[in-house]
């Protein structure tokens, strides 16, 4: 089993992706000013999410919004 699933819904229904220990998941959602990444990590034995605020569709800029860290 995969150690990260991400599934995405849209106007052509919904499709699934897996990552691994090594590869990660990253998931993007952008509008034109505004978007967001999730990147999804595994580090010391423990899952690592990072949640960036992105300029969207329309620019680079990128700020980290949160970490979210498993407990051991």
């Amino acid at each position: 089993m995969a150690q990260f699933r991400g599934i995405i819904q849209g106007s052509r229904g919904e499709a699934s992706r897996l990552g691994g220990k090594s590869s990660g998941l990253r998931a993007v959602c952008n509008g034109w000013h505004k978007g967001v990444t999730v990147i999804a990590r595994h580090k010391d034995g423990k899952d690592i999410f990072n949640i960036y605020e992105t300029g969207g569709s329309n620019g680079a800029e990128s700020e980290n919004l949160i970490a979210i860290i498993e407990e051991a």
